[in-house]
C-alpha cells in the first residue's frame, strides 16, 4: 500500500501539520503504530522542556549543602543532604578513601 501525506492537527497549538509519507515510513520502520500528536515546533518545545525539568536533566544546577569534612575538617559543599549517621568527606578525602 502506497503511503500518502496526511494532514493532522496538533493537540498543543491546534495548528494543522503534514505527516509526510516519508515520516510515515520512518515511524513504521521503528514499529510506531500511532500518528504524531504534535507539530514539529511543539514537539521540539516539549523535548527541551523535558530535558530541563525531567529526571536526570542535564545542565540544571544542583542544590549544594555546606558540610565539614569528617576526616580533614575543611569546609566543603556536597550535592546531598547529610543524614548525620554516616561520615561526609571533601572530594580530596573521598578520592583517597576510594582508592
Amino acid at each position: 500500500m502506497a503511503l500518502v501525506d496526511k494532514e493532522l492537527t496538533c493537540v498543543e497549538c491546534g495548528a494543522p501539520f503534514i505527516f509526510t509519507a516519508g515520516e510515515q515510513e520512518f515511524f513504521a520502520s521503528r514499529g510506531y503504530t500511532n500518528d504524531p500528536k504534535r507539530c514539529s515546533p511543539c514537539r521540539s518545545a516539549r523535548k527541551s522542556q523535558q530535558r530541563v525539568g525531567g529526571m536526570g536533566g542535564g545542565g540544571g544546577a544542583r542544590e549544594m549543602h555546606p558540610v565539614v569534612c569528617d576526616q580533614c575538617g575543611v569546609d566543603t559543599m556536597v550535592p546531598f543532604v547529610p543524614r548525620g549517621d554516616r561520615p561526609v568527606y571533601c572530594s580530596d578525602c573521598f578520592s583517597a578513601i576510594r582508592r
